[in-house]
Protein backbone atom coordinates (compact mmCIF):
# COMPACT_ATOMS: atom_id res chain seq x y z
CA UNK A 1 0.00 0.00 0.00
CA UNK A 2 1.05 3.63 -0.43
CA UNK A 3 2.16 5.61 2.62
CA UNK A 4 2.02 8.79 0.58
CA UNK A 5 -0.54 10.56 2.76
CA UNK A 6 -0.14 14.13 3.97
CA UNK A 7 -0.49 14.18 7.76
CA UNK A 8 -1.08 17.38 9.71
CA UNK A 9 -0.69 17.80 13.47
CA UNK A 10 -2.34 20.52 15.52
CA UNK A 11 0.38 21.40 18.04
CA UNK A 12 4.15 21.46 17.75
CA UNK A 13 5.33 20.54 21.23
CA UNK A 14 7.30 17.55 22.49
CA UNK A 15 4.57 15.04 21.60
CA UNK A 16 4.66 16.17 17.98
CA UNK A 17 8.44 16.13 18.05
CA UNK A 18 8.57 12.49 19.20
CA UNK A 19 5.87 11.54 16.69
CA UNK A 20 7.93 13.06 13.87
CA UNK A 21 11.11 11.28 15.02
CA UNK A 22 9.28 7.97 14.57
CA UNK A 23 7.35 8.96 11.42
CA UNK A 24 10.56 9.84 9.58
CA UNK A 25 11.38 6.11 9.53
CA UNK A 26 8.40 5.71 7.19
CA UNK A 27 9.19 8.74 4.99
CA UNK A 28 5.88 10.18 6.20
CA UNK A 29 4.89 13.67 4.98
CA UNK A 30 4.20 15.70 8.14
CA UNK A 31 2.98 19.27 8.62
CA UNK A 32 2.66 21.16 11.92
CA UNK A 33 0.62 24.18 13.04
CA UNK A 34 1.62 25.92 16.26
CA UNK A 35 1.51 29.54 17.46
CA UNK A 36 5.01 29.46 18.97
CA UNK A 37 7.78 30.80 16.76
CA UNK A 38 10.29 28.31 18.18
CA UNK A 39 8.04 25.32 18.83
CA UNK A 40 10.00 22.09 19.53
CA UNK A 41 8.83 20.65 16.18
CA UNK A 42 9.76 23.59 14.00
CA UNK A 43 13.25 22.58 12.91
CA UNK A 44 12.59 18.89 12.32
CA UNK A 45 9.33 19.02 10.34
CA UNK A 46 8.94 19.42 6.58
CA UNK A 47 6.18 22.04 6.76
CA UNK A 48 5.68 24.36 9.73
CA UNK A 49 2.84 26.89 9.93
CA UNK A 50 3.03 29.49 12.67
CA UNK A 51 -0.64 30.08 13.44
CA UNK A 52 -3.23 29.29 16.10
CA UNK A 53 -4.69 25.80 16.38
CA UNK A 54 -7.55 27.44 18.33
CA UNK A 55 -8.56 29.72 15.45
CA UNK A 56 -11.23 28.41 13.06
CA UNK A 57 -9.84 29.99 9.92
CA UNK A 58 -6.23 29.04 10.71
CA UNK A 59 -7.11 25.38 11.31
CA UNK A 60 -9.34 25.20 8.23
CA UNK A 61 -6.64 26.73 6.01
CA UNK A 62 -4.01 24.40 7.48
CA UNK A 63 -6.05 21.25 6.89
CA UNK A 64 -7.48 21.90 3.43
CA UNK A 65 -4.49 20.46 1.56
CA UNK A 66 -3.89 17.53 3.90
CA UNK A 67 -5.25 13.97 3.92
CA UNK A 68 -5.20 13.23 7.65
CA UNK A 69 -5.31 15.62 10.60
CA UNK A 70 -4.48 14.69 14.17
CA UNK A 71 -3.59 16.49 17.41
CA UNK A 72 -0.94 16.58 20.09
CA UNK A 73 -3.06 18.82 22.35
CA UNK A 74 -6.84 18.69 22.79
CA UNK A 75 -7.40 22.44 23.24
CA UNK A 76 -8.02 23.00 19.54
CA UNK A 77 -10.82 24.37 17.35
CA UNK A 78 -13.10 21.36 16.93
CA UNK A 79 -15.59 23.30 14.76
CA UNK A 80 -12.85 23.66 12.15
CA UNK A 81 -12.03 19.95 12.45
CA UNK A 82 -15.71 19.09 11.91
CA UNK A 83 -15.70 21.30 8.79
CA UNK A 84 -12.62 19.47 7.52
CA UNK A 85 -14.38 16.14 8.06
CA UNK A 86 -17.24 17.41 5.86
CA UNK A 87 -14.64 18.21 3.19
CA UNK A 88 -13.62 14.54 3.24
CA UNK A 89 -10.53 14.91 5.38
CA UNK A 90 -9.74 12.18 7.89
CA UNK A 91 -9.62 13.62 11.41
CA UNK A 92 -8.21 11.21 14.02
CA UNK A 93 -9.45 11.19 16.72
CA UNK A 94 -12.78 12.45 15.40
CA UNK A 95 -13.83 16.03 16.08
CA UNK A 96 -16.69 14.65 18.20
CA UNK A 97 -14.33 12.62 20.40
CA UNK A 98 -12.01 15.60 20.89
CA UNK A 99 -15.00 17.86 21.65
CA UNK A 100 -16.11 15.51 24.43
CA UNK A 101 -12.68 15.10 25.97
CA UNK A 102 -11.48 18.71 25.86
CA UNK A 103 -14.39 19.75 28.11
CA UNK A 104 -14.04 17.97 31.46
CA UNK A 105 -17.75 18.47 32.13
CA UNK A 106 -18.75 16.73 28.90
CA UNK A 107 -16.12 14.08 29.59
CA UNK A 108 -17.58 13.24 33.01
CA UNK A 109 -21.11 13.17 31.61
CA UNK A 110 -19.85 10.84 28.86
CA UNK A 111 -18.54 8.39 31.48
CA UNK A 112 -21.87 8.48 33.32
CA UNK A 113 -23.93 7.98 30.15
CA UNK A 114 -21.80 5.02 29.04
CA UNK A 115 -21.64 3.25 32.40
CA UNK A 116 -17.91 3.88 32.82
CA UNK A 117 -16.94 3.89 36.49
CA UNK A 118 -15.67 7.30 37.57
CA UNK A 119 -15.80 9.48 40.70
CA UNK A 120 -18.94 11.46 41.57
CA UNK A 121 -19.12 15.03 40.29
CA UNK A 122 -21.23 18.14 40.00
CA UNK A 123 -21.02 20.94 37.44
CA UNK A 124 -20.65 24.54 38.63
CA UNK A 125 -20.72 27.80 36.72
CA UNK A 126 -18.47 29.97 38.87
CA UNK A 127 -17.04 30.58 42.33
CA UNK A 128 -20.38 31.83 43.67
CA UNK A 129 -22.11 28.64 42.50
CA UNK A 130 -19.55 26.63 44.45
CA UNK A 131 -21.15 27.88 47.70
CA UNK A 132 -24.26 25.83 46.84
CA UNK A 133 -22.22 22.62 46.97
CA UNK A 134 -20.18 22.92 50.17
CA UNK A 135 -21.63 19.60 51.35
CA UNK A 136 -19.87 17.95 48.37
CA UNK A 137 -16.43 18.84 49.72
CA UNK A 138 -13.71 17.58 49.97
CA UNK A 139 -13.39 17.65 46.20
CA UNK A 140 -11.14 18.70 43.35
CA UNK A 141 -12.26 21.68 41.32
CA UNK A 142 -11.20 21.33 37.68
CA UNK A 143 -11.76 24.02 35.07
CA UNK A 144 -13.83 22.54 32.26
CA UNK A 145 -11.41 23.65 29.55
CA UNK A 146 -7.74 24.60 29.07
CA UNK A 147 -6.33 22.68 32.04
CA UNK A 148 -3.16 20.59 31.54
CA UNK A 149 -0.05 19.43 33.45
CA UNK A 150 -1.62 20.15 36.83
CA UNK A 151 -2.91 23.59 35.82
CA UNK A 152 -6.61 24.33 36.27
CA UNK A 153 -6.95 21.94 39.21
CA UNK A 154 -7.28 22.81 42.90
CA UNK A 155 -8.08 20.71 45.97
CA UNK A 156 -10.84 22.13 48.18
CA UNK A 157 -11.01 20.44 51.56
CA UNK A 158 -13.83 22.52 53.06
CA UNK A 159 -15.32 26.02 53.02
CA UNK A 160 -12.09 27.49 54.43
CA UNK A 161 -10.49 26.75 51.02
CA UNK A 162 -12.98 28.81 49.00
CA UNK A 163 -10.43 31.58 48.42
CA UNK A 164 -8.41 29.05 46.33
CA UNK A 165 -11.33 28.30 43.99
CA UNK A 166 -11.47 29.25 40.30
CA UNK A 167 -14.15 31.63 39.07
CA UNK A 168 -14.79 29.74 35.82
CA UNK A 169 -17.12 26.96 34.64
CA UNK A 170 -15.79 23.85 36.39
CA UNK A 171 -16.48 20.42 37.68
CA UNK A 172 -16.35 19.48 41.34
CA UNK A 173 -15.00 15.96 41.49
CA UNK A 174 -15.42 14.04 44.72
CA UNK A 175 -12.03 13.30 46.30
CA UNK A 176 -11.07 9.63 46.11
CA UNK A 177 -8.90 7.88 48.71
CA UNK A 178 -6.20 6.89 46.24
CA UNK A 179 -3.91 3.91 46.67
CA UNK A 180 -2.24 4.32 43.28
CA UNK A 181 -2.65 6.30 40.06
CA UNK A 182 -2.52 4.26 36.87
CA UNK A 183 -2.61 4.80 33.12
CA UNK A 184 -3.45 2.60 30.16
CA UNK A 185 -2.84 3.66 26.56
CA UNK A 186 -5.19 2.11 24.03
CA UNK A 187 -5.07 2.39 20.23
CA UNK A 188 -7.73 1.73 17.60
CA UNK A 189 -7.43 1.80 13.80
CA UNK A 190 -10.12 2.13 11.12
CA UNK A 191 -10.29 -1.65 10.72
CA UNK A 192 -11.48 -1.83 14.33
CA UNK A 193 -8.29 -3.44 15.64
CA UNK A 194 -7.57 -2.44 19.24
CA UNK A 195 -4.20 -2.66 20.97
CA UNK A 196 -3.45 -1.95 24.63
CA UNK A 197 -0.13 -1.09 26.27
CA UNK A 198 0.82 -2.53 29.67
CA UNK A 199 -0.67 -0.66 32.63
CA UNK A 200 1.74 1.84 34.19
CA UNK A 201 1.91 3.21 37.73
CA UNK A 202 2.28 6.97 38.10
CA UNK A 203 3.92 8.87 40.94
CA UNK A 204 3.02 12.57 41.00
CA UNK A 205 5.07 15.60 42.01
CA UNK A 206 3.21 17.13 44.99
CA UNK A 207 4.28 20.68 44.07
CA UNK A 208 3.52 20.78 40.34
CA UNK A 209 0.77 18.12 40.30
CA UNK A 210 2.24 16.40 37.25
CA UNK A 211 3.93 13.02 36.79
CA UNK A 212 7.26 12.83 38.60
CA UNK A 213 8.03 9.31 37.38
CA UNK A 214 6.30 6.11 36.32
CA UNK A 215 7.03 2.40 36.43
CA UNK A 216 5.97 -0.25 33.95
CA UNK A 217 4.44 -2.70 34.52
CA UNK A 218 2.39 -1.32 37.41
CA UNK A 219 2.80 -3.13 40.72
CA UNK A 220 -0.82 -4.29 40.91
CA UNK A 221 -2.65 -7.62 40.91
CA UNK A 222 -3.46 -9.52 37.74
CA UNK A 223 -7.16 -8.82 38.31
CA UNK A 224 -6.55 -5.09 38.79
CA UNK A 225 -4.44 -5.01 35.62
CA UNK A 226 -7.19 -6.76 33.67
CA UNK A 227 -9.83 -4.36 35.05
CA UNK A 228 -7.74 -1.28 34.16
CA UNK A 229 -7.25 -2.47 30.58
CA UNK A 230 -10.94 -3.36 30.18
CA UNK A 231 -11.95 0.11 31.38
CA UNK A 232 -9.54 1.75 28.93
CA UNK A 233 -10.93 -0.29 26.05
CA UNK A 234 -14.49 0.53 27.13
CA UNK A 235 -13.66 4.26 26.94
CA UNK A 236 -12.11 3.85 23.49
CA UNK A 237 -15.04 1.83 22.13
CA UNK A 238 -17.62 4.27 23.55
CA UNK A 239 -15.82 7.22 21.92
CA UNK A 240 -16.36 5.43 18.59
CA UNK A 241 -13.21 6.85 17.03
CA UNK A 242 -9.90 5.69 15.70
CA UNK A 243 -6.80 7.06 17.36
CA UNK A 244 -4.71 6.75 20.48
CA UNK A 245 -6.16 7.42 23.93
CA UNK A 246 -4.45 7.62 27.30
CA UNK A 247 -6.89 6.62 30.04
CA UNK A 248 -5.79 7.72 33.50
CA UNK A 249 -7.25 5.75 36.39
CA UNK A 250 -7.42 5.62 40.18
CA UNK A 251 -6.92 2.49 42.27
CA UNK A 252 -8.67 3.41 45.51
CA UNK A 253 -8.00 2.20 49.03
CA UNK A 254 -10.79 -0.40 48.70
CA UNK A 255 -9.22 -1.94 45.58
CA UNK A 256 -11.68 -0.40 43.12
CA UNK A 257 -10.50 1.06 39.80
CA UNK A 258 -12.11 4.21 38.45
CA UNK A 259 -11.48 6.29 35.34
CA UNK A 260 -10.01 9.70 36.17
CA UNK A 261 -9.49 11.40 32.78
CA UNK A 262 -8.79 10.57 29.16
CA UNK A 263 -6.40 12.26 26.74
CA UNK A 264 -7.20 11.82 23.00
CA UNK A 265 -3.54 11.68 21.98
CA UNK A 266 -0.13 10.34 22.91
CA UNK A 267 0.68 10.99 26.54
CA UNK A 268 3.40 11.52 29.12
CA UNK A 269 2.54 8.12 30.59
CA UNK A 270 3.65 6.42 27.36
CA UNK A 271 7.05 8.00 26.73
CA UNK A 272 8.93 4.98 28.08
CA UNK A 273 7.46 2.87 25.24
CA UNK A 274 9.99 4.35 22.79
CA UNK A 275 12.64 2.05 24.28
CA UNK A 276 10.63 -0.44 26.32
CA UNK A 277 8.13 -1.72 23.74
CA UNK A 278 8.55 -3.19 20.27
CA UNK A 279 6.10 -0.59 18.95
CA UNK A 280 6.03 2.73 20.82
CA UNK A 281 2.96 4.89 21.44
CA UNK A 282 4.16 7.17 18.62
CA UNK A 283 4.53 4.25 16.22
CA UNK A 284 1.07 3.01 17.17
CA UNK A 285 -0.36 6.49 16.59
CA UNK A 286 1.09 6.55 13.07
CA UNK A 287 -0.23 3.05 12.37
CA UNK A 288 -3.70 4.14 13.51
CA UNK A 289 -3.57 7.26 11.31
CA UNK A 290 -2.62 5.23 8.22
CA UNK A 291 -4.90 2.28 9.11
CA UNK A 292 -1.93 -0.08 9.24
CA UNK A 293 -1.77 -3.26 11.33
CA UNK A 294 -1.18 -2.31 14.97
CA UNK A 295 2.21 -3.27 16.38
CA UNK A 296 3.48 -5.32 19.30
CA UNK A 297 2.96 -3.37 22.55
CA UNK A 298 4.44 -5.92 24.93
CA UNK A 299 7.32 -4.90 27.20
CA UNK A 300 10.85 -5.87 26.18
CA UNK A 301 12.07 -5.11 29.69
CA UNK A 302 10.73 -3.55 32.86
CA UNK A 303 10.89 0.21 32.62
CA UNK A 304 10.60 3.57 34.31
CA UNK A 305 10.34 7.11 33.02
CA UNK A 306 11.45 10.21 34.93
CA UNK A 307 10.16 13.62 33.87
CA UNK A 308 12.75 16.40 33.67
CA UNK A 309 11.11 19.68 34.67
CA UNK A 310 12.48 23.14 35.25
CA UNK A 311 13.88 23.61 38.74
CA UNK A 312 12.38 26.04 41.23
CA UNK A 313 13.90 29.56 41.15
CA UNK A 314 15.34 29.17 37.63
CA UNK A 315 13.91 31.02 34.65
CA UNK A 316 15.92 31.58 31.47
CA UNK A 317 18.14 29.85 28.90
CA UNK A 318 18.34 26.21 29.97
CA UNK A 319 21.46 24.45 31.25
CA UNK A 320 21.34 20.70 31.90
CA UNK A 321 23.30 19.92 35.04
CA UNK A 322 24.59 16.36 35.53
CA UNK A 323 24.11 15.14 31.95
CA UNK A 324 27.46 13.33 31.80
CA UNK A 325 26.74 11.40 35.00
CA UNK A 326 23.40 10.23 33.62
CA UNK A 327 24.81 9.23 30.23
CA UNK A 328 27.36 7.03 32.02
CA UNK A 329 24.54 4.78 33.30
CA UNK A 330 23.64 1.59 31.44
CA UNK A 331 20.12 1.15 30.02
CA UNK A 332 19.32 4.83 30.50
CA UNK A 333 17.99 6.94 27.61
CA UNK A 334 17.83 10.74 27.63
CA UNK A 335 15.22 12.67 25.63
CA UNK A 336 15.41 16.48 25.58
CA UNK A 337 12.58 18.42 23.97
CA UNK A 338 14.41 21.25 22.22
CA UNK A 339 13.05 23.97 24.50
CA UNK A 340 15.44 26.90 24.70
CA UNK A 341 14.26 28.30 28.01
CA UNK A 342 13.33 26.75 31.33
CA UNK A 343 10.99 27.86 34.09
CA UNK A 344 9.78 26.14 37.29
CA UNK A 345 7.72 23.04 36.49
CA UNK A 346 8.09 23.24 32.71
CA UNK A 347 8.54 19.84 31.06
CA UNK A 348 12.00 19.96 29.46
CA UNK A 349 12.58 16.27 28.73
CA UNK A 350 12.36 12.77 30.11
CA UNK A 351 14.68 9.88 30.90
CA UNK A 352 13.77 6.24 30.38
CA UNK A 353 15.35 3.42 32.38
CA UNK A 354 15.20 -0.25 31.37
CA UNK A 355 16.11 -3.29 33.45
CA UNK A 356 15.24 -6.78 34.61
CA UNK A 357 15.03 -5.81 38.29
CA UNK A 358 12.69 -3.09 39.55
CA UNK A 359 14.81 -2.44 42.66
CA UNK A 360 17.79 -1.58 40.44
CA UNK A 361 15.56 0.62 38.28
CA UNK A 362 14.35 2.49 41.37
CA UNK A 363 17.95 3.09 42.47
CA UNK A 364 18.56 4.74 39.10
CA UNK A 365 15.39 6.83 39.47
CA UNK A 366 16.74 8.18 42.77
CA UNK A 367 20.16 8.86 41.24
CA UNK A 368 18.66 10.74 38.29
CA UNK A 369 16.38 12.83 40.50
CA UNK A 370 19.31 13.75 42.71
CA UNK A 371 21.83 14.53 39.97
CA UNK A 372 20.08 15.74 36.81
CA UNK A 373 18.63 19.27 36.84
CA UNK A 374 17.24 21.74 34.30
CA UNK A 375 18.52 25.09 35.51
CA UNK A 376 19.34 28.48 33.97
Amino acid sequence: MSLNKKIGILGGGQLGRMFIENALRYDADISIIDPAENAPCKHIVKNFTQASFKDYDDVLAFGKNLDIITIEIEHVNTDALAALEKLGKKVIPSSKAIEIIKDKGLQKQFYKTNGIISSDFVLIENKEDLKNHLNFLPAFQKSRTEGYDGKGVVYLKDKTDLDKAFDVPSILEKAVEIEKELSVIVVKNEKGEISVFPTVELVFDPVYNLVDYLISPANISEFQDKTAKELAMKVCIALDSEGIFAVELFLDKSGNILVNETAPRTHNSGHHTIESCASSQFDQQLRALLNLPLGDTSLRKKAAMVNIVGEENFDGKVIYQGLEEILALADVYVHLYGKETTKPGRKMGHITILGENMDTIKEKIDFIKANFKAIA
